[in-house]
């Protein structure tokens, strides 16, 4: 190769070397990019949000003074429960314990005999669904092995309301209701309902499941899902009408600070003055007794 043609060569591969180099991509070439491109985006935008709510609820500490915790009815006592003068107060966690222990129930709760799993006498799964943890997500799995594993799957409806607070003689009766329904050897039933001791009527005790989560995160969800266009328009179907504007419009730091009656969550809240808000979890493993409240 002479000494002109060898220079020519090296040129035009230069020129392709360059064309490369320079060249613009504007996606990236292979789809495993592509996807982690999305991830880190994803991420990226999920870890700003979660660190504006972090702020955002800071900000409400701030703005709410003891005096307004007062307010609220909350105190350092109800808070911690440790303080001296309380100690027997039942509503307190120190004064639950010393209430059991002193009555010698505290032997049961031992998950030995908590968990009442292998006393059941029929195949009967109550999910008493707590509101806002992720209870449709579940039902719709249990809908799918209901139909691989051949058990029966039943809810309430939508416009059922929740049972909150029932009376002896209306547990009896929701009781009997749901163990009516079933049809199969293996029956699965979910509802947003407290507690009920099945035993207490004579009849078998159903296998108890249900989910929690976190109490700020859930109230937060559960007010924000009340005014989603759905809810909306099924709950127009039931009480044949809808909020007036601000109710839809109003975001929840405000609504605290407010003390809007939805938005307060006083110590020691009777169930006559928490119909159905879902405000407390405690209740869907308690029940419908006095001392739940």
């Amino acid at each position: 190769m002479s000494l002109g043609a060898d220079r020519s060569y090296k040129m035009k591969l230069r020129d392709v070397e360059n064309a490369f180099k320079y060249r613009r991509i504007p996606y990236p070439k292979r789809s495993v990019e592509l996807i982690a491109l999305l991830a880190i985006s994803c991420t990226f935008f999920l870890f700003m949000h979660t660190n504006k709510l972090n702020s955002r609820l800071k900000e409400m500490e701030v703005k709410l003074q003891p005096s307004e915790f007062s307010a609220l009815g909350l105190t350092s006592n109800h808070v911690s429960g440790h303080d001296a003068g309380k100690h027997d107060d039942i509503n307190t966690l120190h004064g639950t314990y010393q209430y059991l222990k002193s009555t010698g129930q505290l032997w049961r709760l031992n998950p030995k005999f908590l968990n009442n799993t292998k006393y059941h006498t029929r195949d009967i799964l109550f999910f008493n669904r707590v509101p806002k943890t992720g209870s449709e997500t579940l039902i719709e799995l249990m809908l799918r092995l209901g139909k691989r594993n051949h058990f029966q799957n039943a809810r309430s409806p939508f416009a059922k309301p929740t049972g909150v607070y029932w009376s002896f003689e209306k547990q009896k009766e929701e009781a009997h209701r749901i163990l009516d329904l079933m049809e199969e050897d293996a029956f699965a039933y979910a509802e947003h309902a407290n507690y009920v001791n099945f035993r207490q009527f004579h009849l078998p005790q159903p296998i108890y499941i249900n989910l929690v989560r976190d109490p700020v995160e859930r109230v937060i969800s559960w007010y924000y899902y009340k005014r989603t266009p759905w809810n909306s328009l099924q709950m127009f179907k039931i009480t044949g009408k809808f909020e007036n504007r601000t109710h839809y419009t109003k975001n929840f730091e405000d609504c605290v600070l407010s003390h809007d009656f939805e938005c307060r969550y006083d110590y020691g809240l009777n169930f006559k003055d928490d119909p159905a808000d879902h405000k407390r979890q405690s209740l869907f493993f308690c029940g419908h007794a006095p001392l739940c409240e």
